[in-house]
C-alpha cells in the first residue's frame, strides 16, 4: 500500500486563507481580488499625493506669498501628516477593510459618527477629482498647442475623467499596473527635471531659503509663511488611499501601514526636491512677488528645456494628473462601496454590487466619474461656481482625517488597545494627541480669512463650504437616520463594558 502524503498549501495560499479568515472575523466576505502588491499599494498612495501635481499647481502662489522660505512648510506639514499616518496605520492594521476612513470611524466610534465621516470625506474626494481633472486642462492645451479657453479646459478634463474610469474598470490588477507606471513616470520626471534645473538653471544658493525677499511687506512674516504653507497642506494627503483598497492587498494588516509611511517619506522627498529645484531656478523673485511673472513654473521650464523639452515635461505632468485622478477615483469608489455594503446609502444594493468578472464596484466607479464631470461642467455656467465647490476639497479631506484621529483618541481613552501587527505601543497616545493638534492647526490655517478687501462671503469661502457640507450632513443624519438599516459591527474597538448598547455616539 502506498502511503498518501497530505498535500501542503503554498505560503501564498496560506496567506490568502489567513486574509479571508481575518476579514470573516471582522464580519465581511470580500468580493475583490488581492492583486495589489506592497509596491503597487504604495504607488497608489504616491500618485494620489502626486508631488508634481501639488507643487506645480501652487508653486507660484506660495512663492509670491511667502518667498523662498515657503519650502520649509513642506517639512513641517510632512512631519504633521506622518503623525496622522501612524495613527491610521494602527487602525488599518487592526481593521483592514475597504473604504478607509468610513469603516475606521465605524469601528472606533459607531454608526452615526461613521456616516458623517463618510459623508464629509466622499464629497471631498468627488470635488477633488473634479479639481484635478480641471487643473489638467491648461497643461493639455499647452501640450497640443490649443487655446486655454474654458471650453477646451472642460473638454480636456472630461477626457481625463473618461480615461481614468476606463482604467479603473479594468480591475485591481490594471489599477495596480497603472499606479506603478504613474509612480515610475512621476518619480523619474521629478528627479530628472529637478536635477537638470539644479545643474543648468540654478540662479541662487541655499541661503535664499532663509530670505523672504520682503514677501511679508509691512506685516508679520509668520502670517505670510502660514499662508504660503498651504502648498504643504495641499500636498500631503493620499496615504489614506493605501487603506481604501485594503481588501485588494495580500497581508494588508502589515503591508498597508508600511505603504502609508512610504508614501509620506518618498512623496515628501520628491515634493520637496521639486519645490527646492524650482525655487533655486527662478531668476527674479521680485517679478513673481509683484505679479509680473504670474506663472514661474512655465518660465523656468521654458528656459531650462526649450520648446521641445517642455513638451516632454508637460507629458510627464499629464501622466501625473491622470495617475492622481485614477487613484482618487479608486479611493472614492471603494469608500462608496464600503458605505453601501453596510446599507448606509440610498441605492445601497446598486452601489455595493461588485462585477463578478472584473472584481470592482462598477456603479460606485461611475458615481466617482459622473459627479466630478458635473462639477467640471458647472464651470461652463460659472467659473466662480466651480471654484466655490472645489474650495471644500482639501478642507473636507482634512476634516475626514481628523474625525478618524479624534475617534481613535476617544477610543484609546476608553480602553482601546490597538491589536494589529503594527502598533505604536506606549507612544500611541502621545502620537494620537499630536496628530490631532496638528490637524486642527492645519484646518484653522486653511479657513483663516486672508482677503480683507474681498466680500465677506469670499473671505470666508472655505469655512462656509465646510459648514455647509457638515451642516447638511447633520441635517440628513437627524432627519433620515440613514444608519438605521445597518447592522454591521460598529464601535467594537472599545471594550464592551465601555460602549453604549449599539456602540453609537453617546
Amino acid at each position: 500500500m502506498v502511503e498518501q502524503v497530505p498535500s501542503r498549501q503554498s505560503p501564498v495560499d496560506d496567506q490568502a486563507a489567513s486574509d479571508e479568515a481575518q476579514l470573516a472575523a471582522l464580519g465581511y466576505r470580500s468580493e475583490f481580488r488581492r492583486d495589489m502588491s506592497l509596491w503597487a499599494n504604495f504607488s497608489l498612495g504616491f500618485t494620489y499625493l502626486s508631488p508634481v501635481v501639488g507643487i506645480y499647481t501652487l508653486f507660484g502662489f506660495a512663492l509670491a506669498t511667502g518667498g523662498p522660505p515657503m519650502v520649509w512648510s513642506l517639512v513641517v506639514v510632512g512631519v504633521g501628516q506622518l503623525l496622522v499616518a501612524l495613527v491610521f496605520g494602527e487602525v488599518v492594521s487592526q481593521y483592514p477593510l475597504a473604504g478607509g476612513v468610513y469603516p475606521w470611524a465605524r469601528r472606533l466610534w459607531g454608526r452615526r459618527w461613521a456616516w458623517l465621516t463618510g459623508w464629509v470625506y466622499l464629497i471631498a474626494l468627488l470635488v477633488t477629482i473634479a479639481s484635478v481633472a480641471y487643473g489638467a486642462g491648461p497643461y493639455v492645451s499647452m501640450l497640443f498647442g490649443l487655446d486655454t479657453t474654458t471650453g477646451n479646459t472642460i473638454l480636456c478634463a472630461l477626457a481625463l475623467l473618461v480615461a481614468a474610469t476606463v482604467i479603473n474598470l479594468g480591475g485591481t490588477r490594471v489599477l495596480a499596473i497603472a499606479a506603478l507606471i504613474g509612480f515610475t513616470t512621476e518619480i523619474l520626471g521629478a528627479l530628472v527635471v529637478g536635477g537638470w534645473l539644479l545643474i543648468s538653471e540654478r540662479h541662487h544658493g541655499l541661503g535664499v531659503l532663509f530670505d523672504s525677499f520682503g514677501a511679508a511687506g509691512e506685516g508679520s512674516y509668520l502670517a505670510a509663511f502660514l499662508a504660503a504653507g498651504l502648498i504643504g497642506i495641499f500636498q500631503y494627503y493620499g496615504f489614506e488611499a493605501c487603506g481604501d483598497v485594503a481588501e485588494e492587498v495580500p497581508n494588508p494588516a502589515r503591508r498597508i501601514p508600511k505603504a502609508m509611511r512610504m508614501t509620506i517619506y518618498v512623496g515628501g522627498f520628491a515634493a520637496t526636491f521639486v519645490c527646492l529645484s524650482l525655487v533655486l531656478a527662478v531668476p527674479d523673485f521680485a517679478a513673481v512677488m509683484s505679479g509680473a511673472d504670474a506663472d514661474p513654473v512655465s518660465t523656468v521650464l521654458g528656459a531650462a528645456f526649450g520648446s521641445a523639452g517642455s513638451k516632454v515635461v508637460l507629458l510627464v505632468v499629464l501622466v501625473s494628473f491622470l495617475s492622481c485622478a485614477l487613484s482618487l477615483q479608486a479611493a472614492a469608489s471603494r469608500l462608496t462601496y464600503s458605505y453601501a455594503r453596510d446599507k448606509m446609502l440610498p441605492a445601497s444594493r446598486l452601489f455595493s454590487k461588485v462585477s463578478v468578472r472584473l472584481h470592482v464596484p462598477p456603479h460606485a466607479l461611475l458615481l466617482a466619474a459622473v459627479v466630478p464631470a458635473l462639477v467640471v461642467l458647472a464651470s461652463r455656467i460659472s467659473e466662480d461656481a466651480t471654484a466655490r465647490i472645489v474650495s471644500f476639497a482639501v478642507l473636507g479631506i482634512y476634516l475626514g482625517f481628523q474625525m478618524v484621529v479624534l475617534a481613535a483618541l476617544r477610543a484609546r481613552l476608553k480602553g482601546w488597545v490597538p491589536s494589529g501587527p503594527f502598533t505604536l505601543g506606549r507612544w500611541g497616545l502621545a502620537v494620537n494627541v499630536l496628530a490631532l493638534l496638528y490637524g486642527v492647526a492645519a484646518i484653522v490655517n486653511m479657513v483663516w480669512p486672508r482677503t480683507p478687501d474681498a466680500p465677506w462671503y469670499d473671505n470666508y469661502l472655505t469655512l462656509l463650504s465646510g459648514v455647509l457640507v457638515v451642516g447638511s450632513g447633520l441635517v440628513l443624519l437627524v432627519t433620515t437616520r440613514p444608519y438605521g438599516r445597518s447592522n454591521a459591527p460598529a464601535g467594537d474597538a472599545i471594550p464592551r463594558n465601555e460602549t453604549t448598547e449599539d456602540g453609537v455616539i453617546v
